[in-house]
């Protein structure tokens, strides 16, 4: 007869497990940072730790930080002032500064918040458990090394399980002059096609009906993976990557982000084109519409060639949704120039723009240029080029009004729990009634059609239809 009498040894195991904590994620940044985050969450439960209500109960706090823009960098400084004060009261409190920022700046953090326990680059984040061991032994650890990405993809306490990132490509061999990218997530690093569609399959198993493939340059994905066909090419390109995890059973939906018009080509957006699970969106930064701004960027393509690309995309994908980012006030931008980059946005009409101004980021090019721009002219200009993207969008979304959208549940809506909400295959967020008139409900994880009803800047509504 089986004893029903718990294992004293896994007994103790759980206590050891529980007495380990809470733990808390706070994420700045990127879809790449999200990523991440997601993977440092599932270290820490394997470990033991629960996630906390707040950063306030946490007896791990980890900010998982960006170094894209200034003000991103303040709020995570204000963010680990209120922590060191928390933790002269509670020394066992583990305080980590992971991802950009932390890659960045290394070292110097520890003098300038001397009750960090943990520094470490974005290329650790699946080497957090040894990291936190040394922690134990009662050192201040800095890991911002160059070190190749551990593929331990097993372990992300995954924020949706309907909708999962997979990376495909860390790092960035680019060198726009305004970015530190490069400086901090360190060189391209693809993964292998099988790897990356082992990590799809999984995710399906899981009842996953989204995956999005990430890369900080998304395009550059297998040219440091060898092999050449036939026919001359790279045998690994991300249209290669494509059809090769296009057939994983149970994915609906494959989205892939962040495009390089440098690396966009022709062939991606025939393969878009023909496999009906990748959705009608696309991300492709075009940072400025002046080719003199885009060459002191370093960019590496005219806004004739970006042109050409939409248009191409919008010849075999008439109903794609096209966004992008853009940087305004870049160091001797003139006024003619900035104009440019208005009527780049008036002609090719983006369903949402990622706007900032230019803001001098350590150790690159254009920090050191002195042709650096009052704040007074980046404020006018983010505010006059924020208010034409608010009503080109707000244009642009008009035209799913009465249409018939195919929507996938993602959740709750949080301000009103009678509500779903969704994205449209375009990426726009949709939100509708979970229960219909008939009774029909809806939960997340439901594909479902939607009938439009109103329309807003960036969102839309809808009613659920047969």
């Amino acid at each position: 007869m089986l004893s029903t009498e718990a294992n004293p040894v896994e007994t103790r195991l759980e206590s050891l497990n529980s007495e380990k904590g809470k733990y808390w994620i706070t994420t700045f940044g990127c879809q790449m940072n999200k990523a991440d985050s997601e993977r440092m969450a599932g270290v820490l439960e394997n470990m033991g730790y629960k996630k906390g209500e707040s950063e306030f109960n946490a007896d791990i706090v980890i900010y998982n930080t960006c170094t894209i823009r200034d003000n991103a960098e303040q709020k995570v400084y204000s963010y680990l002032g209120r922590q060191a004060i928390r933790k002269r009261s509670l020394p066992n409190l583990k305080l980590v500064i992971a991802g950009c920022l932390a890659q960045q700046e290394g070292e110097s953090l520890l003098r300038r918040v001397p009750e960090l326990d943990l520094v470490m680059g974005p290329q650790h984040a699946n080497r957090l458990e040894m990291l936190l061991n040394k922690v134990d032994t009662g050192q201040q650890v800095v890991a911002t090394e160059n070190h190749y990405i551990l593929e331990d993809v097993t372990t992300a306490r995954r924020e949706s399980k309907i909708c999962g990132w997979v990376n495909v490509i860390y790092g960035c061999n680019e060198r726009c002059t305004y970015c530190v990218v490069p400086a901090v997530r360190g060189k391209e690093q693809s993964r292998t096609p099988e790897s990356i569609r082992s990590e799809i399959e999984t995710l399906s198993k899981k009842e996953f009906k989204e995956i999005t493939l990430l890369g900080q340059n998304i395009d550059a994905y297998g040219r440091d993976l060898p092999g050449i066909t036939k026919e001359g090419r790279r045998k690994n390109t991300l249209t290669d990557l494509l059809y090769f995890i296009h057939d994983v059973q149970g994915i609906e939906r494959i989205r892939f982000a962040t495009s390089h018009p440098r690396y966009f080509t022709s062939r991606l957006i025939k393969a878009c084109a023909e496999l009906p699970k990748i959705c009608e969106h696309f991300h492709i930064p075009f940072q400025s519409g002046d080719d003199e701004v885009l060459q002191r960027m370093g960019r590496g393509y005219t806004i004739s060639k970006y042109k050409r690309i939409i248009n191409e995309i919008r010849d075999l994908i008439p109903n794609a949704s096209i966004t992008a980012d853009v940087i305004v006030a870049f160091p001797g931008e003139t006024d003619d120039q900035f104009q440019k980059t208005l009527a780049v946005v008036q002609e090719i009409g983006f369903d949402q723009l990622n706007t900032a101004a230019y803001s001098p980021r350590p150790n690159t090019p254009a920090a050191l240029w002195v042709e650096q721009l009052p704040e007074s002219v980046k404020v006018r200009r983010l505010q006059e080029l924020n208010s034409l993207v608010e009503t080109t969008a707000r244009r642009l979304n008009e035209r799913y009004k009465d249409q018939i959208e195919e929507v996938l549940a993602e959740s709750l809506n949080p301000k009103d729990d009678s509500q779903l909400m969704g994205r449209t295959r375009t990426n726009r967020l949709t939100f509708f009634p979970k229960t219909r008139s008939d009774q029909k409900n809806y939960k997340p994880g439901d594909i479902l059609k939607v009938k439009i009803n109103e329309v807003r800047s960036f969102s839309l509504s809808g009613i659920p239809i047969d």
